[in-house]
Parts: structure tokens; C-alpha cells; sequence
């Protein structure tokens, strides 16, 4: 492929030379001879400052969204860096998503398992799909690991390449605020498009609730391309209502979903320690339907990958299947079980909504026995300090016992983003402690731990990293809750080790 091929559809403001290029890089350190490499401003750093070392690798053309294009090898000077990306990734793995049906899936809480169930889904009905998400990647029957919930454009157009050229004829996305905002999905023709929820979350980067809306609102204008051809929407969150007016003034076909009173609502429910169980109510069809996931707010993910599979054009049979067929979702609402009296579980909650949801599910869990909630959280560090109290509270109202300890404090003092936290937990008037040391923390809520209690580990779920500093510290709450459980004498051998 030539450069100038490489650069059609991309908005270039001025170029020079056309060598034959083998390959596209971002990053000055995966650079190799032949590549191009795009040096584009981002939010921390600048791949303008690289683009020596690059060439030095073996870069033949260079694209920059400076002023100041380089005069040793061919270049373009580009008015959007991201974009110029995501037009040239798309052209040099010949426009894989093109070619495949992508469904994307946004909001605060709710989209991994949302993805897992439409990727189950899927699966059930005879197609073979990748899975992009904050979890992990699933692509040509290989497992990733997922160093961003949304991936650059050059890494997504990568995978739906792999995708396709194994037999794979869907995509299944979790497209997150900011890479919505920082354009990395550009040009990405959303087939389906889905909203699970908006609650206060990420206001350290897009300052306010009506920013925040914004970013996500931009998967159902299409940016690069046009809108998606289905809007899937929660209508019993008031931004997915405002959502429908404006995807029908967009264009897409819209497909509400909701407890009651929408496209795809819920009948007959029932919600117990062993499943869910409830009839999906569809324009069509009444689908009885089983899951072992548990809890309301696993609902509202079933009715929403369901929505987004009938979309797809899935039948009922596979939507029934696909739903009964997924039996956890790593790091939501997962157990740890060491044949100790009490329940531990390990949940990605991390927002004062994610805690209410987390903490009433595990009260309806324990609420016959007499048994107690106990709740080990941390808040994030250099992220939003406003929503620290908003989650002590949360944590405090619904638990019985709160173990306040470090959540990732990254560059922050963990004792400075435990002093924000503890203002909501003693507002609640919970009785609670405070350890700053996570591993002892969970130690003390363990230990604390009665028969017929239910001890949650919120905050990190999947995750396999404690960052503290500029460091990244191997951590996984699955791995250290089953070790305490050991320590403190229970029968551990059964237990399947996180990897």
C-alpha cells in the first residue's frame, strides 16, 4: 500500500512524498522499518515529541497533527490527529467493521455484563463474535487482556480484522465516555447501539453531568459515520428518555426497554440467591427466561442485550439460550467460596450508585437469615473527589459494617482520599473502621465475618492491579480473599485460582 492510498478519506490539510508503507504505528516504540507513524496531541503527552525516535526506527512517512511537519521522510499534516488514525487504521486492515456488525454498549454501570450476555447471545444463535470490553477481549477464539475498556482505533481495527478473517461476523464493544470524547471509535459504523444508564461518574475528566452526557450521546450521532441503524434504550433512566427523542430525530430505529412499560419489559419477575427468572415481554414474543446472574440490576442487563440481539435479529430460542447459558461475569457479584458460614463477594462497584445497587442486593441476600452486610471499599486516586463522600454514604446506608480502605490511590495520599470517603460513611451513622492497607482490610472484614453474614469486596472486581504511585502492584481481591480465607482455616482446595 502506498502512503497516499493509506491517506485517502483522512482530512489532510498538506503532504509530501508517497513511499509503500508496511505497516501503522502511534507509539514511537512498537515503530518498525516501513511503518507510518502517527504523531497525534493526546491528553497527557504528545507523539510530536517522538517522531525522531520513530523515524530512527524506521518510520517512511510520518502524520502530524503539528504545525510543524518533519523534512526527513514523507509526512501529512493532519487538522485531527485521532481521526487521521482511525481513517488509516480502517485502511490499512481494509475497513474491517465495515464488513462485520458491530453493537455498541455505553453507560456507567452495566456494560461488561450487558456485553457478555449479548456475546453469549450471539453464540447461542450459531455466530461467532469478538468481544471488546473492560474485562477482556475475546477475538478468533482467543482470550486478552484489555489495557483500555475502548482501545485506540488502530488496536480496534486490528482485532475486527482478526475477527473477520476467522469466521466472525459480529462485534460486541463497550464504548466508554472517554474515548467517545477523544474520538477513538471515529469513523466505527455502529450497527446497534446501546445505553444502559447514566450515573455520577468520570467528572474529574468531563467536569459535568451535562459533559458527560454529551460524550456518550455522540454513539447514537455517529462521529466519522452516520447514526446506528438501532437505538437501544433504558427509558427508566431519564437521560436514556432524552435519548429516544433524540435518536429518533437522528434517524435509527428505536427499541426501549425498561422494567415495565417499554418495548422490552420484565414479567412475572423473580429475583432469588439462585437466579433470576422472569418473562421478556417483546414486540413479538413472550420469552420465558432463566439466569443464574442475580439481582435488579441484572435485569435491566438482560433486557438490554436481549433488546440488542433481537436488533441483531437473534431469534428467542437463542435469546433464551444465551441468557440461561452465561453463568458469571468475572468480578460482578462474584463469590469466593471456601466452604466458610458466610458469603464473600468480590463486585467492580465503584461508584455511589454501583455501591446502592451492590449493598441492596446483598441485604435481599442475607435479609432471612439475619445475617449482616459488610462492605470493604476505596475510592479511586486522581479522579473525582466529589463523589468520594457520595460513595461513603452509599456504602455506609446499606451496609451494617464498612471497612474503609485504598482503591488505586495512584499518585494521591491514600490517607487524604480515605479523609474525602469517611465524611459520607459517618453522615450514614454505620459503625466502621478505617485500614488503609487493602489486604488488611479485607482480613478485618473477614474476620469480622459471622455465619449467614455477606462480606462484599467492592471496587476493583476483575481487576488484577493495585496502582499505587506510578506503580502497578499485582493485586486481584478474588486471589487475597481466598488466601485470608485459608489463613484463617477454611477449606480453600476447591477454589478455582484467578490467572
Amino acid at each position: 500500500m502506498t502512503f497516499l492510498d493509506l491517506l485517502n478519506g483522512a482530512e489532510v490539510l498538506a503532504s509530501s512524498g508517497n513511499p509503500q508503507v508496511t505497516g501503522v504505528e502511534y507509539d514511537s516504540r512498537q515503530v518498525k522499518p516501513g511503518d507510518v507513524f502517527v504523531a497525534m496531541k493526546g491528553e497527557t503527552s504528545d507523539g510530536n515529541r517522538f517522531i525522531e525516535q520513530a523515524i530512527a526506527a524506521g518510520a517512511v512517512a510520518v502524520i502530524t497533527d503539528s504545525d510543524e511537519p518533519p523534512g526527513k521522510v514523507a509526512w501529512a499534516r493532519v487538522a485531527h490527529g485521532r481521526r487521521a488514525l482511525a481513517v488509516v487504521s480502517s485502511s490499512f486492515y481494509e475497513h474491517p467493521a465495515e464488513k462485520i456488525a458491530v453493537t455498541g454498549i455505553t453507560g456507567t454501570n452495566g456494560k461488561s455484563t450487558t456485553a457478555f450476555l449479548m456475546e453469549s447471545i450471539l453464540r447461542a444463535a450459531g455466530r461467532q463474535s469478538a468481544l471488546i470490553g473492560t474485562i477482556e477481549y475475546h477475538v478468533a477464539g482467543k482470550v486478552l487482556p484489555a489495557p483500555h475498556t475502548t482501545p485506540e482505533s488502530l488496536e480496534s481495527q486490528r482485532l475486527f480484522r482478526d475477527d473477520l478473517e476467522a469466521g466472525g461476523s459480529e462485534a460486541v464493544m463497550e464504548v466508554s465516555s472517554h474515548a467517545l470524547a477523544q474520538e477513538r471509535t471515529f469513523g466505527i459504523p455502529f450497527d446497534v447501539a446501546v445505553f444502559t444508564n447514566l450515573t455520577r461518574d468520570h467528572l474529574d475528566y468531563h467536569r459535568t453531568m451535562d459533559e458527560y452526557f454529551a460524550a456518550k450521546r455522540i454513539l447514537f450521532s455517529g462521529r466519522g459515520t452516520g447514526p446506528p441503524r438501532v437505538a437501544v434504550l433504558n427509558v427508566d433512566d431519564e437521560y436514556g428518555f432524552h435519548l429516544n427523542k433524540f435518536s429518533q430525530g437522528a434517524g435509527s430505529d428505536v427499541i426501549t426497554y425498561a422494567i415495565a412499560g417499554a418495548d422490552f419489559h420484565a414479567n412475572k419477575l423473580e429475583v432469588s440467591a439462585r437466579g433470576t427468572c422472569f418473562h421478556l415481554i417483546t414486540p413479538d414474543d413472550v420469552i420465558p427466561l432463566a439466569s443464574p446472574l442475580i439481582g435488579r440490576v441484572n435485569v435491566y442487563n438482560i433486557l438490554a442485550a436481549s433488546a440488542a440481539a433481537y436488533a441483531r435479529g437473534c431469534s428467542a430460542e437463542a435469546i433464551a439460550d444465551g441468557i440461561k447459558l452465561l453463568a458469571r461475569v468475572p468480578g460482578r457479584f462474584e463469590r469466593v467460596d471456601c466452604a466458610q458460614p458466610f458469603t464473600v463477594v468480590v463486585d467492580y462497584a465503584h461508584t455511589d450508585d454501583a455501591l446502592r445497587n451492590l449493598t441492596s442486593l446483598a441485604r435481599e441476600f442475607v435479609k432471612h437469615d439475619g445475617g449482616r452486610v459488610i462492605t470493604v471499599f476505596g475510592c479511586g486516586g486522581d479522579r473525582d473527589r466529589s463523589k468520594r463522600p457520595l460513595m461513603g454514604e452509599a456504602a455506609g446506608r446499606g451496609s451494617d459494617f464498612v471497612v474503609l480502605t485504598s482503591d488505586n490511590p495512584r499518585k494521591e495520599n491514600p490517607l487524604a482520599i480515605i479523609n474525602d470517603a469517611v465524611v459520607g460513611v459517618q453522615r450514614s451513622g454505620v459503625k466502621y473502621t478505617i485500614e488503609s492497607d487493602r489486604r488488611a482490610a479485607i482480613r478485618t472484614a473477614l474476620a469480622e465475618a459471622r455465619p449467614k453474614d455477606i462480606v462484599l469486596v467492592a471496587g476493583k472486581g476483575h481487576e488484577k492491579v493495585q496502582i499505587v504511585g506510578g506503580t502497578s502492584i499485582a493485586f486481584d481481591d478474588r486471589q487475597v480473599a481466598t488466601e485470608i480465607l485459608q489463613e484463617l482455616g477454611y477449606d480453600c482446595a476447591g477454589v478455582v485460582k484467578n490467572a
